[in-house]
């Protein structure tokens, strides 16, 4: 998530327009502060459209139904306009070379994050990792295994050998 507010979805976003995103949200903290009310975050839409990109289709299909529906998620309204800013600042992988335990990266084929797990891969310090690509696999499919992709087999025969 930091990597995608900070740089944009397949990091689109310009420096210029990170700062312009930062001058924006800092405005509404400040706006935020005088008046004593944050501004609310942008909600989720409720409804899968075709106006949407995809992958926010998928978080709809789960977030707005009761597969992950949850009153407090934050998927309904609990993040502030400026939430953002927290992850926009926070360079998640910058000691991912330092990681030295066998490590397992599993990402859908046709999950909107998949270059994400696999540029984290190449970050991974230890050389006993591994990047297993479900094939048709989705993000939001590795939620609750509704589409039977999880590959359990792969996780028990990884820690099988990796756990002491």
């Amino acid at each position: 998530m930091s990597r995608v507010f900070s740089k944009g979805y397949f990091d689109a976003n310009t420096p210029e327009m990170r700062m312009e995103m930062k001058r924006s949200l800092n405005d509404i903290r400040w706006k935020d502060a005088e008046t004593g009310t944050p501004t609310p975050g942008y909600p989720m839409p409720d409804t899968p459209s075709d106006k949407v990109p995809e992958f926010l289709n998928d978080y709809i299909e789960f977030y707005k139904t009761p597969r992950g529906f949850h009153e407090r998620s934050v998927s309904n309204h609990v993040w502030t306009a400026t939430t953002l800013l927290s992850f926009m600042n926070f360079p998640l992988l910058s000691y991912a070379n330092e990681i030295e335990v066998p490590t397992l990266m599993i990402a859908g084929e046709k999950a909107h994050s998949r270059y994400m797990s696999e540029d984290a891969y190449k970050l991974i310090g230890t050389e006993k990792k591994e990047l297993l690509i479900v094939p048709n696999a989705r993000h939001t499919d590795f939620y609750d295994n509704q589409a039977g992709v999880i590959p359990f087999d792969k996780l028990e025969a990884f820690f099988s050998e990796h756990l002491q």
